[in-house]
């Protein structure tokens, strides 16, 4: 089992830059997706 404080959903522009807001807080963060993040349509 995991644990985690923080779970970000999607890997687009808005959730990869909440993952990393919360990781710079000191956050240990999850980031799930469907795509791999260079795939993204942000962009």
């Amino acid at each position: 089992m995991y644990e985690h404080d923080v779970i970000v959903v999607g890997a687009g522009g808005a959730g990869l830059r909440a993952a990393i807001a919360a990781e710079e807080e000191g956050a240990d963060v999850a980031l799930v997706s469907k795509l791999h993040p260079v795939r993204s349509h942000t962009g």
